[in-house]
């Protein structure tokens, strides 16, 4: 555990009394004392008040815990931390390629890693569910999810995650979701465009200030939800020149609907891999997300389709052999490149039915039901409730 020593000392081997949020604990022995020199942990005897210390031989020490005179302890006021305000479910991997990629894939390596990333991430909760492979993963927004992802992935760790969503509460009867303070440093040119951007978002501007050189400082008040993929619009908005902070402030009344993806989605009907012949029959009905070549399985994601509604087809068509054949007919055809997606976009993109597949080496979006007809049934029931 690492504090301040704000009065008296504490010395190596004597036993001190942990003042925690559920009570005082007596006769709590200390087992090592480091200070700091720079960026150097130093291991000492005794501390002395005033410094930067880390101790060792207490157990289930948690923020904002004092410890105290083991005779006539006094605790001091407690540091409260910010609730978390968003949260994503983590899947074990059930894909067809599930395994071909990544290291970890069980529930048991999962629940071991997102548990020892609480121990260092204090705005961090796991929270457990109904389905032993699911975990809901609770933290302070969709770019510390991004982080922790990316983080495991690059360990060599393979999941599935769901689309974030806000954490809400209920006074009185009211729904309540939180809010943040968004404070923005962008060039005068595009603070139309952020500003329109938000305001679809239910934001809600609070201050503006015009330095004179060029630069603007807004704030805003934005729901939590409102926030979740704006940052990469933002950073594409601005050029890559705008600098965005954000804060939690509160708690207020739902905003109502945000305007979420309004096109549906192209999924592959079978495995295989995607041809020239059927990708440029997609030319017309969207954009695909996946290159020719690339191996695809049935219910995975290949494209955003120009239409409401998703699109089941086949993908890894070939075309029909015939007896007569020209031999530049195929070399004029150009496809359109399809469209790559970052992290965050893709956890911007996804819809509530659908998931990320993440691995070491891949970002593949696919449907939480893979098969087209228990997808169908499902919808059913859903518009028949």
């Amino acid at each position: 555990a690492i504090g301040r020593l704000n009065n008296g000392e504490i010395n190596k081997g004597k036993q001190y009394s942990l003042c925690g949020i559920d009570g005082i604990r007596h006769d709590q022995k200390l087992s090592a004392c480091y200070t700091f020199s720079g960026l150097k942990k130093i291991k000492v005897d005794s501390l002395e008040s005033g410094d930067i210390i880390a101790i060792a031989g207490i157990e289930d020490i948690n923020i904002g815990d004092t410890i105290a005179d083991n005779e006539d302890p006094k605790p001091l006021p407690r540091i409260v931390i910010d609730e978390p305000t968003v949260s994503m479910f983590f899947h074990v991997n059930n894909s067809p390629f599930a395994g071909k990629e990544g290291k970890f894939l069980t529930s048991r390596n999962i629940s071991e890693r997102l548990h020892k990333e609480t121990l260092s991430n204090v705005s961090l909760k796991i929270n457990t569910t109904n389905e032993t492979d699911v975990f809901e993963v609770c933290g302070r927004g969709e770019l510390q999810m991004a982080i922790l992802i990316e983080t495991m992935r690059r360990e060599g760790y393979e999941f599935m995650v769901s689309k974030p969503s806000v954490i809400t509460k209920e006074e009185n009867g009211v729904k309540l979701e939180p809010v943040e303070s968004v404070f923005l440093d962008l060039e005068e040119d595009h603070v139309g465009t952020v500003t329109e951007k938000l305001s679809k978002r239910k934001g809600r501007m609070t201050n503006l200030n015009n330095n004179g050189f060029g630069r603007t400082v807004l704030e805003f008040k934005v729901p939590s939800r409102g926030m979740i993929g704006f940052r990469s619009q933002f950073l594409t908005d601005t050029k890559g020149s705008g600098i965005l902070n954000s804060l939690f402030d509160s708690y207020a009344p739902w905003f109502g609907d945000i305007p979420q993806r309004n096109s549906g989605v192209i999924i592959a009907d079978r495995p295989g891999k995607i041809t020239p012949y059927a990708s440029l029959a997609m030319a017309d009905r969207g954009e695909l997300f996946a290159d020719v070549g690339v191996e695809v399985y049935k219910g995975m994601i290949v494209g955003e389709r120009n239409k409401v509604g998703d699109l089941d087809v086949n993908i890894v068509r070939e075309k029909k052999l015939t007896n007569v054949r020209s031999a530049t007919k195929d070399n004029t055809v150009v496809l359109r490149p399809c469209k790559k997606m970052s992290l965050d976009q893709c956890i911007e993109f996804i819809s509530e039915d659908e998931l990320i597949e993440i691995t070491p080496v891949s970002l593949r979006l696919r449907k939480m039901e893979l098969d087209i007809n228990k997808r169908i049934s499902q919808n059913k029931k859903s518009k028949e409730a």
